[in-house]
């Protein structure tokens, strides 16, 4: 078991793997685990300049996707969320999303509201596709900006 972990971690190692090893990290960090991709796209980038538009490409992609996991998290957990459907915040908040729709996923790169707003999505049953594109955009956005700060602005 330890020499298979020790060669995963081994391909997955930066920079030689490292837009795979990107890939995974943003990935995760779309769900709802406390991480963030940004410090391991800036690495990237710090390594191989050359390779900005790939890694915000992969980055997007694996937010994305990990993003799009949120909403089906969401589609599944109705029965849990309906405990607390009666309180006011509760109203307002889901009053906005269905107000919005699909747009609302936009704003999923925001931190610590952005996943579960998605898995929001799914549960109100929000149309799957369109969420997945709102969030394409919001979460290239997020990481095209951040990491062209980074590089140009505050290097």
């Amino acid at each position: 078991m330890q020499a298979w972990l020790d060669h995963f971690l081994t391909l997955l190692a930066l920079p030689q793997f490292g837009l795979s090893t990107l890939f995974a990290v943003a990935f995760v960090s779309a769900t709802l685990l406390p991480m963030g991709s940004e410090p391991v796209l800036f690495g990237l980038l710090k390594l191989n300049p050359d390779m900005f538009w790939p890694a915000i490409l992969v980055a997007t992609a694996g937010n994305t996707l990990g993003g799009a996991l949120d909403w089906w998290i969401g589609f599944g957990a109705h029965k849990i969320a309906d405990k607390y459907a009666k309180s006011p915040h509760h109203i307002r908040v889901m009053d906005w999303l269905e107000r919005l729709g699909p747009k609302a996923c936009l704003l999923s790169w925001l931190p610590l509201v952005g996943d579960p707003l998605c898995a929001v999505a799914g549960w109100l049953k929000l149309p799957f596709w369109p969420c997945v594109g709102y969030m394409l955009v919001g979460k290239f956005l997020r990481y095209l900006l951040t990491t062209w700060a980074l590089l140009y602005v505050f290097p």
